[in-house]
């Protein structure tokens, strides 16, 4: 994880204070960070990354939840700051995963990730192995519009890699789990493709460091990394729908403490 921590290092000492929606920002504009998931799970190691959490909401996506009880079921509260900021009685509306799986047509609805899935078992070097969560006409019909808005496979030598786009990224409490989240997509895809887990590429717009998180980002950086820990997946599993959470483990993960600051929405 050492190139987001550049990256963290990068903001912090020659970034541009702005004022924004939800407070101030230290922010950067134009970043990438790569991840080789053949050097173990990038896991944030310099605080504890919530784990279980993070692997709840990527299978909340998957299954296109809509509704913030769905997440906490499965082990997951990082919706409830939104669904209550939105106040619809515990809807979230047409977010990441309902634009991933039930994107709206003349026709109905499309299956973006199904379909990227089979494409990339038929025409494995098609530049076509898109998933966006970005949609125009329905933003307002969202408890979050969406930040990291599209990805895209690419598969060369039986080997499978992952980029997405991040618009806004909250890079001290956000970004870490955006990657974790990602690396654990790919590595799921990979295996219902047959393919093996290669790079994860994170493209970053607006980094931004927020005011309030200064501090915690100070203490993160004078901790030395652990090396990555190991991604485990239940090796039975064929179908990106039949993942549950027991078959998604980490092992050997080395941490530092957790470090505490606000979430803003």
């Amino acid at each position: 994880m050492t190139s987001y921590l550049d990256a963290l290092h990068q903001i912090l000492t020659t970034g541009v204070d702005r004022e924004g929606r939800n407070g101030g920002t230290r922010a950067f504009f134009g970043m990438q960070l790569r991840y080789n998931l053949q050097e173990g799970f990038p896991a944030v190691t310099t605080k504890k990354l919530a784990f279980r959490s993070m692997k709840a909401e990527l299978l909340g996506f998957i299954r296109a939840y809509d509704k913030v009880e769905k997440f906490q079921k499965l082990g997951t509260r990082i919706w409830n700051a939104n669904a209550d900021t939105w106040n619809r009685g515990g809807q979230l509306g047409r977010i990441y995963g309902v634009q991933w799986r039930q994107w709206r047509t003349e026709n109905g609805e499309h299956d973006q990730l199904a379909e990227v899935i089979a494409r990339l078992k038929e025409e494995p070097h098609s530049r076509r192995h898109i998933v966006t969560a970005w949609n125009p006409g329905e933003l307002a019909e969202m408890a979050l519009p969406p930040c990291h808005i599209f990805f895209q496979f690419f598969v060369a030598e039986g080997k499978l890699s992952l980029q997405m786009y991040l618009r806004s990224c909250d890079m001290f409490l956000g970004v870490p789990f955006n990657i974790a989240s990602y690396a654990l997509l790919l590595s799921m895809v990979a295996q219902v493709t047959e393919l093996e887990p290669n790079e994860f590429i994170l493209t970053l717009g607006d980094a931004h460091i927020y005011h309030a998180h200064l501090v915690q980002v100070e203490t993160q950086l004078q901790r030395e990394p652990y090396p990555p820990p190991k991604l485990v997946l239940n090796p039975s599993v064929t179908c990106i729908d039949d993942f549950k959470m027991q078959d998604i483990r980490l092992v050997d993960y080395q941490h530092h403490d957790i470090i505490r600051a606000p979430l803003i929405v």
